[in-house]
């Protein structure tokens, strides 16, 4: 599927990252403490409980709870945003921020014990450090981080789905939950990291675009 290039500045389909028309530009510099902002925060505060719980005190069930609080935030603050017209800049860059945290928290928990090779791990890893490698190359040709495709939110659905799944399903658990939850898991993880891969293929795709296009 071809992905049509935009400027950054225009409003995309299914994401928070996508500001709306109809905001100033300079509206959206100043906004910070909005709901779907606050959220994210929220999330961003999680990420280093979480991983005390599933390495330190291997708490798995808070764990789970707090994973599935911050898939259902990521859902519910784009919600806001988009009904209430709470686009930012900042929003911009935490909402993605949060959840590219909480899948390296996750997947480092599930490699560590077990629960997920270490080459998956890695491939998922990889493909946001190189993501994280186009950002100075687009700041220097004058664009700010692309907005989240809805290709990328799906991606990041199902991994968020998949992660609690898969730590009640880890090795060492075994039962009718475990039993249940570990082909499900393994499902969503396959699903979502294919689409992972592929959504920061047309992400870097559509950054070499972009460069093209101002070198012109």
């Amino acid at each position: 599927m071809a992905e049509q290039v935009a400027p950054t500045s225009q409003p995309t389909s299914g994401g928070r990252g996508s500001a709306s028309a109809a905001v100033p530009q300079e509206d959206l510099a100043w906004r910070v403490w909005t709901i779907p902002n606050i959220l994210s925060l929220l999330r961003l505060a999680g990420v280093p409980v979480f991983l005390y719980w599933t390495l330190e005190t291997q708490q798995d069930g808070r764990a789970i709870l707090l994973l599935m609080a911050a898939g259902a935030s990521d859902y519910f603050d784009g919600l806001i945003a988009r009904r209430f017209d709470s686009f930012s800049r900042l929003g911009k860059l935490l909402d993605p921020l949060a959840d590219r945290l909480y899948i390296f928290a996750t997947v480092l928990a599930l490699v560590a014990r077990d629960g997920l090779p270490l080459w998956w791990a890695l491939a998922l890893i990889g493909r946001d450090v190189a993501l994280t490698a186009s950002l100075p190359l687009l700041r220097r040709a004058g664009h700010g981080p692309l907005p989240v495709n809805y290709l990328g939110k799906a991606a990041t659905f199902n991994l968020l789905y998949a992660f609690p799944m898969l730590l009640a399903a880890l090795p060492e658990n075994d039962g009718l939950l475990a039993e249940v939850f570990r082909p499900l898991g393994w499902a969503f993880a396959t699903w979502g990291s294919l689409l992972y891969m592929w959504a920061g293929v047309l992400y870097l795709v559509q950054v070499r675009r972009l460069l093209r296009a101002g070198a012109t």
